[in-house]
């Protein structure tokens, strides 16, 4: 293999095979560059069969990219590499071994939304005010319970009042529900193992064997259970080697905990530690706001990014007026860009909160300026999607109590409210599901339309299954009724969802509907429907990490709202701001406009 495209930190991160190894890779440093070198290096001069390699990263673009780059590499399609998030490990172990965790081989992952649902049922089966019991805030609980692996009993240990009682009772039946459905969250697909391999040590064992090279990127965002996980795994033969940024942990609000990054070297005392400092990304005026930021914080490692790219434009910095005057700036240098030549595609607007983004929207429409808002509203997430995909998951799973409700009168069929109580009702007093339930009047006739879909879905593929869900549900003749600019769009969006289907067919083979509803499952809640077309990015700072464009825009840079109003108070918030600001800077790559 030719290592000379690599620089002399990259090629050691690279060399170093056995062992554990820390890799501390700054912004835009070649980080993706050295994992798949290294995933070659070890497969082409190593001789390590691919079976036995584990590779993580934290979103499913990134695995894919991760993998293309390998096949790349090394020229072989590599089915047995096992390169993909979290979640999707974790959802292999969890359908390899769901009868040892007592779920039926056709369970659902309920997205979360869905268990938004479940806990505002449960709120409402107890009689209790949403407006009292926030039912997102007790979602959020639930969520940080599992995963710092708190169960409904240790959590009740610690309840200290009325409102940590009912929460608790909350949780206790949440997971009740999820069982008897035969549903999991996102959660549990990382508890869930943790649980079989400690129940299970032989299974445990299983898996150390196959992966005996473990390679996590973004180690920095680990959370408690990802954390475990990884060091049940790697702990028989501690080949592992973990990629990461001290100064891009931004993601402590939902429970990443950098320590985990800074603790490596104490977890594994073996442990090397390559720096990866050389930027290849942006010019020196900008590395050097950034180090300058960020070297205020005082837990992390110290490094310095650099680059030969030269020293470039200054940073402009502009003091407005107000929000609009600060909008009407950057609309301004915008226009001067494109007069340039410069596509819109290559400029982004970051901020701190997404209420921010609704001036400047108003701004560029006035000026009738392309743009998008990253991450405002998922592809996934639209009304007919979510309608289409319960349909499927009650084809597949018909104790999906969440998807039933969810369609049972969509489109409307004159089931009403009364019914489905009643219906509700009789399941729990029974034991049985909802769909179970189901013995006469209109509701039937739906039970009949599903149960048909069953039969016939055994003999088409996903497309044509699609078309007979659309067909046999009313979906489609009823937003083709309404004749509305609306009800087009949605028809697009359902057109689209065949497209998705057909790609998976035409990368796949004919796979099955259980694998299909597992991989979008994965993809839902986490990956924006993608829009290549030339338009202005808008985005939080949130959202932007992992990209970069040539010329940024950071906004509203003022004290209670960035940094935030809520960090002012606790140090380790304020430097968990000025990671953000750091991140925010790295994206540019020729220019950085900062404005307050």
């Amino acid at each position: 293999m030719n290592l000379d495209v690599l620089n002399d930190k990259q090629k050691e991160a690279v060399l170093k095979c056995d062992g554990p190894l820390l890799v501390l890779a700054g912004a835009g440093s070649g980080k993706t560059r050295v994992l798949t070198t290294k995933i070659a290096y070890l497969i082409k001069e190593k001789g390590i069969n691919p079976y036995n390699i584990l590779a993580i990263t934290f979103t499913n673009k990134a695995a894919k990219e991760m993998k293309d780059r390998t096949i790349s590499l090394i020229g072989d399609n590599l089915r047995d590499l096992q390169i993909s998030t979290f979640h999707s490990f974790g959802l292999r172990i969890v359908r390899d071994n769901c009868d040892r965790l007592g779920y039926d081989r056709n369970f659902v992952i309920m997205d979360s939304d869905d268990s938004l649902t479940v806990v505002k049922k449960i709120l409402k089966d107890m009689d209790k005010d949403p407006k009292i019991y926030n039912p997102k805030a007790i979602r959020n609980k639930i969520s940080s319970c599992k995963n710092e692996f708190i169960s409904p009993d240790d959590y009740e240990k610690y309840t200290a009042s009325d409102y940590e009682k009912i929460v608790c009772d909350v949780y206790r039946k949440y997971e009740q529900k999820l069982l008897k459905n035969n549903s999991v969250d996102f959660d549990d697909l990382l508890i869930l193992p943790i649980k079989l391999f400690k129940k299970y040590p032989s299974v445990l064992e299983s898996y150390q064997e196959r992966f005996k090279y473990i390679l996590i990127d973004e180690y920095q965002d680990t959370n408690e259970a990802q954390y475990i996980l990884t060091k049940m795994i790697s702990a028989k033969y501690r080949n592992i080697c973990v990629v990461g940024d001290i100064d891009q942990a931004i993601y402590g609000w939902r429970g990443a905990n950098y320590k985990n990054i800074l603790n490596f070297e104490k977890d594994y005392k073996e442990c090397e530690t390559v720096l990866l400092e050389e930027n290849y990304r942006s010019t020196k005026n900008i590395l050097d706001a950034a180090n300058d930021v960020i070297k205020n914080n005082k837990n992390r490692k110290d490094k310095v990014l650099w680059s030969k790219k030269g020293e470039g434009d200054k940073i402009e910095y502009f003091r407005a007026f107000n929000e609009r005057d600060e909008a009407q700036y950057a609309i301004r240098k915008i226009k001067e860009l494109q007069n340039k030549g410069v596509s819109y595609q290559e400029m982004a607007i970051l901020y701190r909160t997404n209420a921010q983004s609704r001036i400047l929207e108003e701004e560029l429409l006035k000026e009738n300026l392309p743009y998008r808002v990253v991450g405002s509203f998922y592809f996934y997430s639209r009304k007919e999607i979510k309608d289409l995909i319960a349909y499927l998951r009650l084809i597949h799973n018909s104790s999906d109590n969440v998807s039933l409700l969810r369609v049972i009168n969509t489109p409307k069929r004159g089931i009403g409210l009364k019914t489905i109580e009643n219906l509700t009702r009789k399941a729990d007093e029974a034991g049985i599901s909802i769909y179970d339930a189901i013995d006469s009047g209109k509701e039937l006739e739906f039970k009949k339309v599903i149960e048909d879909l069953k039969k016939v879905s055994e003999n088409l593929t996903l497309t044509e299954l699609i078309d007979k869900v659309l067909d046999a549900s009313g979906m489609k003749s009823e937003l083709e009724s309404e004749k509305s600019l609306e009800s087009e769009v949605r028809l697009e969006n359902l057109e689209e969802f065949k497209s998705i289907t057909k790609s998976f067919e035409e990368r796949e083979g004919l796979i099955s509907l259980e694998d299909f509803l597992f991989e979008i499952s994965l993809i839902s809640d986490v990956e924006e429907y993608k829009d290549d077309s030339n338009k202005i990015s808008l985005m939080t700072i949130h959202s932007v990490k992992g990209l970069e464009f040539d010329y940024v825009f950071v906004v509203g840079m003022e004290e209670g709202i960035f940094p935030h109003i809520n960090s002012l108070m606790e140090n380790s918030e304020l430097e968990e701001e000025r990671r953000l600001c750091y991140v925010a800077i790295t994206r540019a790559r020729k220019q950085l406009h900062s404005k307050c």
